[in-house]
């Protein structure tokens, strides 16, 4: 279903900014609106589902400054989408400087988004500014805090959980992990769930990764084991990528999505096996992708995603246009696996181990992607020869004898 036209009648009657770009592409319905006080926020929504992505352009002003508009400019969207039903559940904030600024950003998102899950880490946005933020919006949603980490919306016999910045200040990366597997594991027994059947996906932000990573598949990998989770049964979507906490002794930080009231087959697992290999070929433990079907959609989650081939070789070493190009092809065949499209690509975040290599980058996907909703930031990829990641999420128009999400 396109999303209601009253919707598209609000956001141009009600909206204190320039619409930009406005396109219907398939079912996903995009918007580009500036004029937040040097703020630009990108928008797609697909009936009841909003994703958001705001930048701030003007490289000059300081942080203080970039803070208080794009706090701005979220709490007039927030708010205005609020007065259409919507509900924050889920934002992340990219920061330049996590030690000097996560704590006002922090401080700003919650007074705006007070019941949300609130992430942030150290990826400096690419553009030259020193904040971005993704949100994620949901039409008449119930959002509830179950634990500082973690909160619940609940829909029908479902429930959707989502978990931020969950960390120890332990200064040891596998350490670290355990640890925060081990919440995820108390807080959904906690709901009578487990990780293995209700998991959807979760991002590892690794602080010096080439040196830590080791350690989080390590505790990774143990964790899935006694959870049942192997090569014959399934693991879970991830990205593990650079990215680090204000407090220089977490060298590991870790978000989750997780859904409760899931039937049998609901849930399936992406593996574009002519493009990619399995991943516990080459000793880690995650899924390509993901996706659940529901009565009115498909939800789709593409993991952390680089320039990979069938046998699990960088291809293009070196090369970052060559790289790009393949690690789209990538995408797109695992988003064809679940019958989608990049027209139903809700959001898109990059990440790039070389701040040289952004302008070649920013102009493929303005180019390719120029509906969508991106934000490009410095992360190094898992895999030093991978100069470059992305994830994505998408929905698509999808019947099925399940549940509806909304």
């Amino acid at each position: 279903m396109v999303p209601p036209l009253n919707f598209v009648c609000f956001l141009f009657s009600c909206y204190k900014y320039v619409i930009l770009t406005l396109a219907i592409v398939g079912d996903m319905f995009y918007i580009e609106h500036n004029g937040y006080d040097k703020v630009l926020i990108r928008s797609a929504a697909y009936d009841g589902e909003l994703h958001a992505i705001a930048t701030v352009c003007d490289v000059r002003l300081s942080y203080g400054n970039q803070l208080a508009a794009i706090a701005k400019a979220i709490g007039q969207f927030v708010m205005q989408s609020g007065a259409e039903g919507f509900k924050t559940v889920m934002l992340r904030v990219f920061l330049s400087d996590a030690a000097n600024q996560a704590e006002e950003a922090v401080a700003c998102m919650q007074e705006i988004c007070p019941q949300s899950a609130i992430a942030y880490i150290e990826q400096p946005p690419l553009n030259g500014t020193k904040i971005a933020v993704w949100l994620y919006l949901q039409k008449n949603a119930d959002v509830n805090r179950i634990d500082e980490k973690t909160v619940m919306v609940k829909r029908g016999d479902m429930c959707h959980l989502w978990s931020a910045n969950v960390c120890n200040s332990m200064a040891e990366t596998y350490a670290e992990t355990k640890q925060q597997l081990d919440y995820l594991d108390n807080m959904l027994k906690g709901q009578g769930l487990n990780i293995a059947d209700n998991c959807v996906r979760t991002w590892f932000f690794v602080q010096n990764i080439d040196v830590n990573y080791g350690a989080v598949v390590k505790a990774r990998r143990e964790n899935f084991n006694e959870n049942g989770l192997t090569k014959d049964t399934h693991y879970i979507s991830s990205t593990g990528i650079g990215g680090r906490h204000a407090e220089k002794e977490v060298t590991s930080v870790l978000d989750a999505y997780c859904v409760g009231g899931l039937a049998e087959g609901q849930m399936r697992y992406l593996y574009a096996a002519d493009n990619m290999n399995r991943t516990i070929e080459y000793g880690v433990t995650f899924e390509r992708g993901t996706y659940v079907d529901y009565a009115d959609r498909r939800h789709i989650f593409i993991s952390g995603t680089a320039s990979i081939d069938n046998k699990g070789d960088v291809v293009a070493p070196g090369d970052i246009v060559a790289q790009t190009h393949r690690m789209i092809e990538n995408v797109d065949a695992l988003l064809a696996e679940a019958e989608a499209g990049e027209n139903d690509l809700a959001h898109i975040i990059v990440y790039l181990r070389d701040v040289a290599d952004y302008v070649v980058v920013n102009k493929l996907f303005a180019e390719r992607f120029a509906n969508v909703p991106y934000v490009i930031t410095l992360a190094p990829v898992c895999r030093p020869g991978w100069l470059i990641e992305m994830e994505c999420m998408a929905i698509a128009k999808r019947h099925s004898s399940y549940a509806r999400f909304i």
